[in-house]
């Protein structure tokens, strides 16, 4: 029979107050006998080999998770009492495999980052009864990447408290390359280590971890994939602790590693996560980040796509452009690639608490703009200065010149941007798809600013005719404009599977899904049966594990075929050849 997690009862009555067990510790009375007894059972619980360990843990867990800000234990040692007991199981490995100890390390550390959650003085606390040692021994894989998830996150407490980052400090360094090192590799870790494995072949207490005791195969995958994600995005979290304070940016700023970042996003599982984006961001508030950033044509573009996708952290990659291009150390290095996405949004209103982005974008894009215009600027990119051109006629000669006409010259405009949209419908309708992007291009030109309905429509048909071409750059950069004028509250559906089309093109699964899934969202119960076809292939091509499952069939493919010609010489040699 399979050992199940610990569960331990609220129910305090039938225990006998005599006894010296925690849990009868925890029924007495008296506040101050109980609190003498209770510290004078941590301070002997890592001296003792007592099969009841496992269960206090759990309990202890079980009250730190649903009282973090109780100051009970923490005043009572349990800090020093659990950095004793990982140090023990990552010293002593033959109590480790003793009786149910294996659980021990896990809990201590998650307790250790339960009590340490929200309140700096339990932090500073913790660091003073040397937790830091015995976390970053877990933090560097000396037991499991179980072991390591729950250690991140005690770490990632520590250093978000100014009153504790002060002793971190001593150890940035290790902290620092532990972190790069699991977020980089430990998708790959858990699918060789759990998740590619049969049932049979994972670590028992792994899976009762992951499930409690209960559940089955497709549960302990589901959770796996979880708590991989967490790992991921908790061991960015601490180094954003780093990053934002300027401490060690040399060791973060490594090209490899920066480039890793931009395929960090946690996964749907994880959706609130800042992941690889946000430490960007964080990265880019700094003159170092800033600089090393933009010296990587891959992550700008990058930071570009994510900028017009329906991912939510779009405001991010929005922030981390606009600080390249206000820098002027970095802004003729990213203006080429930045400028003509950034020009698709100047017509968004307000995303995630923030007013008036698209009116900030316009301002940062044509900052310089006269001096480009006058030829005393020059951009290496001819695109880049078309768009900018587009963009100043349109946001400042347009606004100024209808501001100027009467309502009858409108009325005119309106009417023969209607007369040039029906004609490049009929053009489209005819599989005239070239001379239907003229035409709508006409009618856009025409089309008074404030009609925005009328401006939607027309982005979104001219955006379906770069589809059909296979202009993938073009069909996003018409609906991402649609997208903007609808708004994020109701966003204009079509040009969001156009968008999710022309991402799938580009070969960009994970922005083209976050598109599909919005749209389905869109649509609530008359879902199409093309999106959810289409939003199925996206799961698999985005799962979190798809390239670690890629590596290792890769790797077994390649040992098949060495045994293989391994066994060939054999024979070879057996017939004398």
């Amino acid at each position: 029979m399979e050992f199940r997690i610990p569960e331990t009862s609220t129910n305090i009555s039938g225990h006998n107050l005599k006894c010296s067990c925690f849990f009868c510790i925890l029924s007495e009375t008296v506040p101050s006998v109980r609190r003498t007894r209770i510290a004078k059972y941590f301070k002997k619980m890592p001296l003792r080999n007592n099969q009841e360990h496992v269960l206090v843990l759990s309990g202890i867990w079980k009250i730190a998770m649903t009282k973090p800000n109780d100051p009970e234990f923490p005043s009572l040692g349990i800090f020093t009492c659990m950095a004793k007991l990982i140090s023990k199981g990552v010293t002593d490995r033959s109590w480790l495999l003793r009786h149910q100890n294996i659980y021990i390390p896990y809990y201590a550390a998650h307790i250790i980052g339960s009590y340490t959650m929200t309140k700096p003085k339990f932090a500073k606390k913790a660091v003073k009864s040397s937790v830091i040692k015995p976390l970053l021994e877990l933090l560097r894989g000396k037991i499991s990447w179980v072991e390591q998830r729950v250690a991140l996150r005690a770490m990632g407490h520590l250093a978000s408290h100014k009153a504790s980052f002060e002793a971190i400090k001593a150890y940035e360094v290790e902290i620092i390359e532990a972190a790069t090192k699991i977020s980089s590799t430990c998708l790959d870790k858990v699918y060789d280590d759990f998740v590619g494995l049969k049932k049979t072949e994972r670590l028992k207490y792994h899976r009762n971890l992951l499930t409690r005791g209960f559940g089955g195969f497709e549960l302990e995958n589901r959770k796996a994939e979880e708590w991989a994600s967490q790992l991921q995005c908790w061991s960015l979290f601490l180094l954003h602790c780093f990053a934002r304070r300027e401490r060690s940016l040399g060791l973060i700023c490594k090209k490899r590693f920066l480039k890793d970042l931009c395929g960090m996003w946690g996964g749907l599982s994880n959706p609130s996560s800042p992941s690889g984006i946000g430490l960007l961001k964080t990265l880019c508030h700094t003159q170092m980040g800033r600089e090393s950033i933009a010296n990587l044509q891959e992550v700008v573009e990058s930071l570009c796509h994510v900028s017009r996708s329906s991912d939510e952290r779009q405001h991010m990659a929005i922030e981390s452009l606009m600080q390249l291009l206000i820098d002027p150390v970095t802004r003729y290095k990213v203006i080429d690639i930045a400028a003509p996405a950034l020009a698709d949004l100047v017509e968004l209103r307000d995303i995630k608490g923030k007013y008036k982005v698209g009116k900030k974008i316009m301002q940062v894009l044509l900052h310089d703009y006269h001096k480009i215009k006058i030829r005393e600027l020059s951009l290496s990119s001819e695109r880049t200065r078309r768009r900018l051109e587009e963009l100043w006629d349109m946001k400042v000669e347009r606004v100024k010149r209808e501001e100027l006409m009467s309502v009858q010259e409108i009325r005119e405009k309106e009417a023969l941007s209607c007369v040039l949209k029906q004609e490049g419908s009929e053009r489209f309708f005819t599989g005239e798809i070239e001379k239907a992007v003229v035409k709508y291009s006409k009618a856009l030109d025409l089309c008074p600013l404030k009609l925005r309905k009328e401006r939607i429509v027309l982005h979104g048909n001219r955006a379906q005719c770069y589809l059909l071409l296979k202009d993938a750059e073009g069909a996003i950069s018409d609906s991402t404009r649609a997208l903007c004028l609808s708004g994020v509250a109701r966003p204009h559906s079509k040009s969001l599977w156009r968008r999710s089309q022309a991402y799938d093109m580009k070969g960009l699964a994970k922005e083209s899904l976050m598109d599909c899934l919005t749209f389905m969202n869109s649509k609530g119960f008359s879902m199409p049966y093309y999106a959810a076809r289409f939003f199925n292939r996206q799961m698999n091509s985005t799962w979190l594990f798809a390239s670690a499952q890629s590596k290792w069939c890769s790797k077994h493919q390649e040992m098949k075929e060495f045994t293989g010609n391994l066994g060939q010489k054999s024979r070879r040699k057996l017939k004398g050849e």
